[in-house]
C-alpha cells in the first residue's frame, strides 16, 4: 500500500496550529486524510484502531508537549509497539531545548522540526513533509499474511 491512501496523524492540543497545519495542508492539496488527536491518549488510542484493521498512517506529526500524555511517552510507545514502530514520526514542536532534541532523536523520532511561526514558513514545512514523507520516502509493505 503506497503513502497515498495512508492518513497523516496530527497530535496537536493547540487549536490554532492544527488549524494552520490543516490550511497548509490544503493549500499544498495533500490529499491524504488528516486524523487530529488533541492529546497524548487520544494518539495513544489510535494504536487501536490500527491493532483491528485501521489504516496505519503514512506519518506522525506528533507535539512535543501535550496534555495527559506528553509527545516523548507517545512516542516511546510508538517506536516499542512489534508492529508500529516504523511508522514515520515527526516532531513538530515549539521545543528548540537541546534534552528535547536530545530524547526525541534517542527515542527513534525520524525528524525533529521546530514550529515556525508565520503561516509561509509553516507552508514551507507542509511542502517539506509532502515532499519527503509522502512522496520520496518508501514505507516497508503493510504486514500479509505468509503464504
Amino acid at each position: 500500500m503506497n503513502t497515498v491512501n495512508r492518513p497523516i496523524i496530527l497530535v496537536e492540543d493547540n487549536p490554532m496550529d492544527v488549524d494552520l497545519t490543516l490550511r497548509a495542508f490544503a493549500r499544498r492539496k495533500i490529499t491524504n486524510a488528516i486524523e487530529v488527536a488533541r492529546d497524548g491518549q487520544e494518539a495513544l488510542d489510535l494504536i487501536n484502531n490500527w491493532q483491528v484493521g485501521m489504516p496505519l498512517p503514512s506519518v506522525i506529526l506528533l507535539d512535543l508537549k501535550l496534555p495527559k500524555i506528553s509527545g516523548l511517552e507517545v512516542l516511546e510507545k510508538i517506536r516499542k509497539h512489534p508492529k508500529f514502530a516504523s511508522i514515520p514520526v515527526v516532531m513538530l514542536t515549539t521545543s528548540s531545548e537541546d534534552a528535547d532534541i536530545q530524547r526525541a532523536y534517542a527515542l527513534g523520532v525520524n525528524s525533529y522540526i521546530v514550529k515556525p511561526v508565520s503561516f509561509d514558513q509553516f507552508m514551507e514545512v507542509a511542502r517539506h513533509i509532502d515532499l519527503y514523507w509522502m512522496v520520496l520516502n518508501t514505507l516497508p509493505p503493510a504486514k500479509t499474511h505468509s503464504h
